[in-house]
């Protein structure tokens, strides 16, 4: 197949680098397609994708699926006009601008011929990337958190691309892989992990950080693993331009040898490709291998999670884990990568030793429990990380300062989205006290905020408890139990085998 003026992609059959062969087949949960994103109804709609451009990609997955070897050679054709505009579409309008300053709605203003401009500029191998701006946004432990805004039109054309290739790489990611993959989200990840505790022979939970990992990607490994699977020569020059375009900060370039950007849109993929063959596909062989019990594994981007029948076969993981990630440049976060005793049988197994109750880990925003339903049975309880919600609270009261003088409506409806936002994802089961509190919390942060608007003011709790109800949504679950939401969506198959 040639890529000259069709829409098919050329593939050539390679051996991977690493030998790891054609493992047994990974039991996954079904595909869906991507999510849309519902937020931008503001993106111009005179551009629409034709269904020439689906059934492209459709046969590059198929292509993908049928040969796990297949090398492609011709895939920048797929980055048309129809695909940038959708980028485009998808950022939202009030993202921060790059080092051009150049934001969403003045990109817009003349948008078709912005976008003409910057297909001939990618396909003509004109386009050049600019270097990522710089900034820290604060962590709920009070770190600082480095992030990389790229230029708008950096954006656009890293979306597009990113695109193309998760038509090939969503063929051979694994199942128990979640993080920043088309039609999986954060809570798919926590239903398969509640799930696999509930239902396997789980004893022992490797809750693993990797130390700064979107700074310590190897360029030269990332390279070699990207080239198992892409040969077009402009899409990799353009993925290493991304890479090597630097960073600016407070003025200054730097250049950037390792890592990728975190907050650039191409870095999730190009994150999960280097942990996808420095651990996905270990991991997998190890539990296959060399096992001596049941062994789950959910990972969410760089948040590792491993459950084990039995301790010795997690001190064994543990420690080659660490041998595996040094020889990829990567390193657990000793301070934050624990091996605890968590399960089924934890509790009376700890109480026959005379020792405590069982220690609990964090994971996607919960902390994890062991507890009991109300017939002595075991269940896992997750509960709103404390430290999560404490921050969440305090940026809200820093935020109800600066809108202090805002009509009361107003102040209502966006603390009435602040806690829609919350409750959508915190609502879980088992977890209605820690949501029921946030929004109390809220309530009492505006109360406060009001009551200092005047020394004359007239904050009643009677007015407040009104204010509370006509504004800010009532805690409820909105989430369903995770085995329901694990079995219709993997159909009797476990994406944490």
């Amino acid at each position: 197949m040639n890529g000259r003026g069709k829409s098919d992609s050329r593939v050539v059959p390679a051996k991977l680098a690493n030998k790891t062969g054609q493992p047994v087949a990974e039991l996954v949960e079904e595909r869906r397609l991507a999510e849309g994103n519902t937020g931008q109804q503001n993106a111009p709609r005179t551009l629409s994708r034709d269904d020439g451009a689906s059934s492209a990609l459709e046969r590059v997955r198929q292509a993908a699926r049928k040969d796990k070897g297949a090398r492609f050679t011709a895939l920048l054709h797929h980055v048309d006009l129809a695909r940038l505009w959708a980028a485009y579409a998808a950022i939202s309008p009030k993202a921060a601008p790059g080092v051009d300053q150049v934001t969403w709605a003045a990109y817009g203003q003349d948008l078709r011929a912005n976008l003409e401009d910057l297909l001939r500029r990618v396909r003509s191998g004109a386009y050049r990337a600019s270097p990522s701006r710089r900034v820290y946004i604060p962590k709920p432990d009070g770190r600082l958190r480095p992030l990389g805004i790229a230029t708008l039109e950096d954006k656009i054309v890293q979306r597009a691309v990113a695109e193309v290739l998760n038509a090939i790489y969503e063929e051979d990611f694994l199942g128990f892989s979640y993080g920043f993959r088309p039609g999986r989200k954060p809570h798919d990840a926590l239903d398969a992990l509640a799930v696999g505790i509930e239902k396997r022979n789980v004893n022992w939970i490797l809750d693993a950080d990797i130390r700064g990992f979107y700074d310590a990607i190897d360029h030269e490994w990332l390279r070699r693993f990207v080239e198992h699977r892409i040969a077009d020569k402009r899409v990799l020059r353009l993925i290493w331009k991304w890479l090597n375009a630097g960073v600016v900060e407070d003025g200054s370039w730097s250049a950037s040898e390792e890592g990728a950007p975190q907050g650039a849109s191409a870095s999730p993929l190009l994150a999960n490709v280097y942990l996808h063959y420095v651990f996905d596909l270990w991991a997998r062989h190890w539990r296959n291998r060399q096992a001596h019990g049941d062994v789950i594994i959910v990972r969410f981007a760089d948040d590792i999670v491993v459950g084990f029948q039995h301790r010795s076969d997690a001190e064994r993981f543990h420690a080659d884990l660490v041998e595996r990630l040094a020889r990829f440049c990567l390193e657990l976060n000793a301070g934050k990568t624990r091996l605890i005793e968590f399960g089924r049988f934890a509790a009376q197994n700890r109480r026959r030793r005379g020792l405590g109750r069982p220690e609990t880990f964090a994971f996607l925003g919960f902390t994890h429990i062991c507890g009991k339903t109300r017939t002595g049975r075991f269940a896992l309880r997750r509960k709103t990380i404390a430290k999560r919600m404490a921050a969440k609270l305090r940026e809200v009261n820093a935020l109800l300062r600066q809108r202090r003088h805002w009509p009361i409506p107003e102040q209502g409806e966006w603390l009435g989205s602040v806690v829609r936002g919350h409750t959508a994802y915190y609502a879980v089961p088992g977890n209605i006290a820690a949501v029921s509190a946030f929004r109390k919390q809220v309530t009492r942060h505006w109360d406060r905020s009001l009551r200092r608007r005047s020394q004359r003011h007239r904050v009643t709790w009677e007015r407040m408890g009104r204010l509370e109800a006509r504004w800010l949504p009532a805690a409820r679950i909105t989430h369903p139990w995770p085995n329901v939401r694990f079995d219709a969506r993997t159909q009797g198959r476990s994406p944490v085998r």
